[in-house]
């Protein structure tokens, strides 16, 4: 086994780089979609809407028994809810059909939550490292998305070009899939919570506070580059490297500060040490973030270019916050619910992409708010975590 797990993670990684390309990859067509369907750009970014909306929902039916059981089967199933509707989008005759595939799209995002359960099996203190490398998987799987939205003309593309794509991408996903499947190996996730005291998670205050640790940092993820750039007047060639550098920094912080919690967490392996090596990743990461961000805001207010690149790269590591989050329920739960939690966590924190989209794209108009907003989110994450650090474990209380 110690030979094949990290193997396994890597496999994972790019599972997850396969299904989220289909993260911005509809948006890259833009022209091409909005000519096929008649709509306005305003209704082309229902899309994106119902797709984030998604991410939030399959949280909540990750409480459910819908990705129990067979840890492959669920898996399988979860790829599934992403490439089929791949398939589908390019032959739907109506939009808001496209737009009703794209929320089913975003259960993709499931995949975190029960590879967090695989990684807790296989790992100790490597957790959060294994953690970081299969979150970046998201990032490689956007700028895959975007890359091969462009490879077949992007706005410029014909409709056919847009079916291929989608396509490859879906035809994609069921080979990885296939090649996950032959590698690695199965376990069961437990349907029923069980606890020595029949707590339910969800009357843990713990689980609510340490679940909104990580919900400015989705805040960021999922609307920074995207409201930044609707508010710049730079060239359409530098927004799109402005995008690339987002996403490469993202993927490269989640691998460095997954390395760090990792070094952090082998000096103590007791819950508690765990715990204590996530938050000071997760707080060091807010810490760089709030000082990218400023660098962010003062490019978006003088237009520079170069200035806006360097902040990016390092608002990035808000992404840091990542894999260390994603470790925190086989650490701090006892081991027959840490199932349930890790979903339970990832509903409270994803609860920002039902929010932070039309908040920050509907209601802030001005770039000096929004970054306001953003700047807010950081201090926000920071006191969460020293509030949670404070608290007692739920595998703490269980054995008191």
């Amino acid at each position: 086994m110690s030979d094949n797990r990290w193997k396994f993670v890597i496999m994972d990684m790019l599972l997850v780089a396969a299904g989220f390309g289909t993260m911005h990859m509809l948006e890259k067509f833009k022209d091409a979609v909005i000519n096929h369907y008649g709509i306005t750009e305003a209704a082309l970014n229902y899309q994106q809407t119902a797709y984030v909306v998604g991410l939030f929902i399959a949280f909540l039916l990750g409480g459910t028994s819908l990705f129990k059981g067979s840890f492959k089967r669920s898996v399988a199933l979860i790829v599934s809810f992403a490439a089929i509707p791949q398939f589908l989008i390019p032959f739907m005759p109506n939009w808001w059909g496209v737009v009703a595939l794209r929320f089913f799209q975003g259960f993709i995002v499931a995949l975190v939550a029960v590879f967090s359960n695989q990684i807790a099996r296989l790992f100790v203190a490597e957790r959060p490292f294994a953690k970081g490398i299969v979150l970046s998987g998201i990032f490689w799987g956007g700028i895959y998305g975007i890359r091969l939205a462009k490879w077949a003309g992007g706005n410029e593309a014909s409709w056919s070009s847009v079916k291929e794509a989608f396509l490859i991408s879906a035809v994609l996903m069921y080979v990885m899939l296939a090649l996950w499947w032959l590698f690695v190996e199965d376990f069961e996730i437990p349907k029923e919570k069980h606890s020595a005291k029949g707590a339910s998670v969800w009357r843990m205050p713990f689980t609510w506070v340490f679940g909104f640790t990580f919900f400015p940092a989705l805040w960021l993820v999922f609307t920074l580059g995207s409201f930044t750039l609707h508010h710049v007047s730079f060239s359409e060639a530098q927004k799109a490297n402005l995008v690339m550098a987002l996403e490469v920094s993202m993927g490269l912080w989640s691998i460095i500060m997954g390395y760090l919690g990792y070094r952090l967490s082998l000096k103590n392996t007791s819950n508690r040490g765990l715990f204590r090596a996530i938050v000071s990743v997760m707080t060091l990461s807010y810490i760089v973030t709030f000082i990218g961000l400023f660098i962010v805001w003062k490019a978006t207010s003088a237009n520079d270019y170069t200035l806006a690149l360097l902040g990016f790269a390092i608002a990035g590591i808000v992404q840091g916050t990542g894999p260390a989050f994603w470790t925190t329920a086989p650490a701090a739960y006892p081991k027959e619910i840490y199932p349930e939690a890790s979903f339970a966590l990832g509903l409270i924190s994803n609860s920002a992409n039902a929010v932070a989209p039309n908040v920050m794209f509907v209601l802030v108009k001005s770039v000096g708010v929004g970054m306001a907003i953003y700047l807010g989110m950081s201090l926000l994450g920071i006191l969460l975590l020293l509030a949670s650090s404070r608290m007692r474990l739920p595998v703490e209380e269980a054995g008191a």
